[in-house]
């Protein structure tokens, strides 16, 4: 077979089969090799029977019946599996893969104290609410990366690069002269305000480039940052909502005894556990994707449809607010915060997606769900532009404003590939590219906020 001229598009088309199999978490790589024997079979037998190269691979796929079928028969024949990975107990003969769990748990942990330490020093040696919050991301984040780092085994060069780029906006941060509003009570100014909020999401995105292990040009590595991110979000909401509890628990039992604990979780408790349970969720997160993948898709079914209705009710809010003059400010931000809820949503939806599936009734809630985030950001776009108009331009203006035209093009491009795809015009694949393009957008963007802003609207 390897010798004729159409075995190279073949074991292409077998390549992108097996990697898309592997990403299923419930199958095993020894599974993977024992479908791809049965599929290699198949194809033969198929070729025996006169179909070149193309039709017996695609024959043969369709026989073996859906992936998602494929892998929910795994989960139930292997559940012992999920369980023992759930539970951290190692298989037998698994090749020192609990060793290996166990090492990227313990290196994580290591990680998750020196950000603690760093955050400790942070508390104790910087004066200032502010100060506090400018430094926080740029405290706690560059151990993440070094555990991504040391896990994909990223080069220094790439790791030098990185750690350069995210100098800049620390550097901007924190020697920036910003202006303090006049009054009895002075608080930053508004380019403070958008650099600070803006520079944890530029560090983040150049996370992203470690957990790429340096491919940052890599779609499918953009895509599982994006997959991370969300999966990440759903683990920390866990970990915080358990530790409230038994928090909220431990203070009220020894508070009955007279132990107030005040002072050591703001000392210490804080300081550890905020990294600790960054760096906790993250590897949670990689180790345990089988899990979270079958949360996901739920999530995103049950979330959607209630984003629909309250992306409505937004419109509805902004249609009868009166002329567009009117419109109240922290509106208008609301309504940003919203759309990026919205993106936010989207982008998990279609990372959780299974990109070989055909077009369904979610899909066609999903369109409906950008076709409302569209209306609403035209309708909040003309607010803005009535109210500069009017006004003129300031810093927190102009900052929305140029959200909600990047937020315009990725949601507009967005609606017209998802039509293509329902409408079975083009597969979903360009749907999936679409959003990991656009990713680099955003990193222009709030880096454009953090550096240009300041000095153009006068640190004001």
């Amino acid at each position: 077979m390897s010798g004729t001229p159409g075995a190279g598009v073949l074991e292409a088309q077998i390549d992108q089969w097996r990697g898309f199999v592997s990403r299923r978490r419930a199958i095993a790589a020894s599974d993977v090799e024992e479908m791809e024997d049965h599929l290699r079979e198949q194809i033969a037998d198929l070729e025996a029977g006169g179909l070149d190269h193309e039709e017996a691979f695609l024959v043969a796929v369709k026989r073996m019946g859906s992936l998602d079928e494929v892998s929910r028969e795994f989960a139930r024949e292997h559940s012992h599996r999920l369980w023992k990975q759930l539970v951290l107990v190692p298989e037998a003969g698994d090749g020192g893969g609990g060793l290996a769990r166990w090492r990227d748990l313990g290196t994580a942990l290591a990680f998750a104290l020196g950000a603690g330490l760093a955050l400790k020093l942070l508390f104790t040696f910087v004066n200032g609410d502010m100060a506090l919050v400018r430094n926080l991301a740029f405290t706690v984040l560059p151990f993440l990366a070094g555990w991504f780092a040391w896990k994909r085994r990223v080069t220094w060069r790439v790791c030098a690069a990185v750690a350069a780029l995210a100098l800049v906006p620390a550097l901007a941060v924190n020697l920036y002269p910003f202006e303090a509003t006049a009054g009895p009570f002075p608080a930053p100014g508004m380019t403070a305000v958008l650099a600070f909020t803006h520079a944890p999401v530029l560090l983040w995105l150049l996370v992203g480039v470690l957990h790429a292990g340096g491919a940052w040009k890599s779609h499918d590595r953009r895509m599982d940052f994006v997959r991370f991110t969300g999966e990440l979000v759903v683990y920390l909401a866990l970990i915080m909502l358990g530790s409230m509890v038994l928090v909220g628990l431990t203070f009220g039992v020894l508070g009955l005894v007279g132990i107030d604990l005040e002072p050591f979780l703001e000392d210490w408790l804080l300081p550890f556990g905020l990294p600790g349970a960054l760096l906790v969720g993250a590897w949670l997160v990689e180790a345990k994707k089988s899990v979270v993948e079958n949360i996901a898709p739920v999530l995103t079914r049950v979330f959607t449809p209630l984003a629909v209705v309250m992306l409505l009710a937004d419109l509805v809010a902004l249609l009868v607010n009166g002329p567009l003059t009117t419109a109240d400010r922290e509106l208008l931000i609301l309504m940003d915060a919203v759309l990026v809820l919205v993106l936010f949503l989207l982008l998990y939806s279609v990372s959780a997606r299974d990109r070989l599936a055909p077009a369904g009734v979610f899909d066609w809630l999903q369109l409906v769900l950008v076709g409302a985030a569209l209306a609403v950001d035209a309708v909040a776009l003309t607010a803005m532009l009535t109210r500069i108009a009017e006004f003129g331009f300031t810093a927190n203006k102009t900052a929305a404003l140029g959200l909600n035209l990047v937020l315009l093009v990725h949601l507009a491009w967005s609606a017209w590939l998802m039509a293509g795809f329902v409408r079975g015009k083009r597969p979903f694949g360009a749907v999936e590219r679409w959003q990991t393009v656009y990713l680099p957008v955003y990193a222009a963007w709030t880096g454009l906020v953090v550096l240009a802003f300041p000095p153009l609207f006068a640190f004001a």
